[in-house]
């Protein structure tokens, strides 16, 4: 059994690891655990695995009567969870993080099944600092993890990467430039904020585009829906603008450098794909988590940090600079490469079996 949501940082790490086991062992039945009404509901079936959703909700970080039912919501998702582990009869449970994986994670270790805990970010999310207790073993993408989980359960694994993503390393790199209607001789900086967009990176990208053309580079611009309606303007024989982008494996493979947030998953592939990066860390995350993300980068100078409240005015001048000093863009392109852990799913399917062994 599988459980964690809520956002795609926890649920396609849990999909990647359920995908490997299955190529593994192809007769092994999964079955998904998340949260009513979250997107872990519709994106787990996408990939072709079941899923059952618990009434859990998350504690609210601020004064609300919503609080008051949480009680109830862990009652009834712990009676379900209980039901769900004792006639599924899982021999191991693996979470990844989010509310939506508490409730069963309890459960299995109360029923003595060994669970397996994967941490996707520098910063550890509340759900696994409570459940790493009972954890056989917890897989980190990050050092000094020490600092939230026991140090003896501590397992560096890396994060678990889309197949897709894995892919890009293997495709010719003018070519793919090509599949944008880009010039194959041009140097190309790849935008992406999310698969909802960046309002900040938008209006830094528009407000840096004269810089861009000035030094006659191509931009694939990922806008999410919000903005794309108002940005589609932009579009150009040199800008493609486009509000989601779904095959990443052929942006990663057009970029030659890019700007990103910071999130756990989007850091873990930008590693493999191994191209010289900015971050501008979201600030509307919890403890900050983003920034810390990025800073393990940039305190091995693998990435720039610009932060959100600065990059209007100065990702312009940070791009400008980067793009016109190829000694500092091949140093961050070889020490972000060597971060890369394009293992992370093989290596925890096998740590999963040697624990139910």
């Amino acid at each position: 059994m599988i459980s964690g949501g809520g956002t795609g940082g926890h649920i396609f790490p849990a999909v990647a690891v359920a995908e490997e086991w299955k190529a593994q062992y192809p007769q092994s039945e999964i079955l998904f655990v998340g949260a009513q009404g979250k997107m872990e509901m519709q994106k787990v079936p996408d990939a072709g695995f079941e899923i059952v959703g618990l009434p859990i909700r998350g504690l609210q970080r601020r004064l609300t009567l919503k609080n008051l039912l949480l009680p109830f919501y862990i009652i009834r998702s712990l009676v379900q969870s209980f039901q769900l582990v004792s006639s599924f009869k899982p021999h191991a449970v693996a979470g990844f993080g989010g509310y939506a994986s508490a409730p069963l994670l309890f459960t299995a270790a109360v029923k003595g099944i060994p669970i397996i805990i994967q941490e996707q970010n520098s910063y550890a999310g509340l759900a696994n600092k409570v459940l790493s207790k009972w954890a056989k073993k917890i897989c980190v993408a990050y050092d000094d993890m020490q600092q939230f989980f026991p140090k003896d359960k501590l397992v560096y694994t890396g994060n678990p990467i889309r197949l897709n993503v894995l892919k890009s390393l293997q495709q010719s790199h003018a070519s793919i430039k090509n599949t944008w209607g880009l010039k194959e001789e041009k140097k190309t900086v790849l935008v992406i904020g999310g698969s909802l967009g960046a309002t900040t990176i938008n209006k830094s990208i528009e407000a840096c585009l004269p810089v861009l053309k000035a030094l006659d580079v191509q931009v694939i611009w990922q806008t999410g829906n919000r903005d794309a309606e108002r940005l589609a303007a932009f579009t150009s024989d040199s800008v493609k603008v486009t509000p989601f982008i779904k095959e990443m494996d052929k942006a990663y493979g057009a970029a030659d450098y890019i700007v990103s947030r910071a999130g756990a998953i989007a850091v873990s592939e930008l590693a493999i794909v191994g191209k010289p990066v900015i971050l501008i860390p979201s600030p509307n995350v919890t403890e900050d988590h983003q920034t810390k993300n990025a800073m393990a980068l940039v305190k091995k100078e693998a990435a720039i940090l610009v932060r959100d409240a600065e990059a209007i005015a100065q990702l312009g001048n940070v791009l400008s600079d980067l793009i016109q000093d190829k000694s500092n863009s091949d140093k961050i392109a070889h020490n972000i490469s060597a971060l890369a852990k394009p293992n992370a799913s093989k290596d925890i399917v096998a740590l999963i079996k040697k624990e139910i062994n």
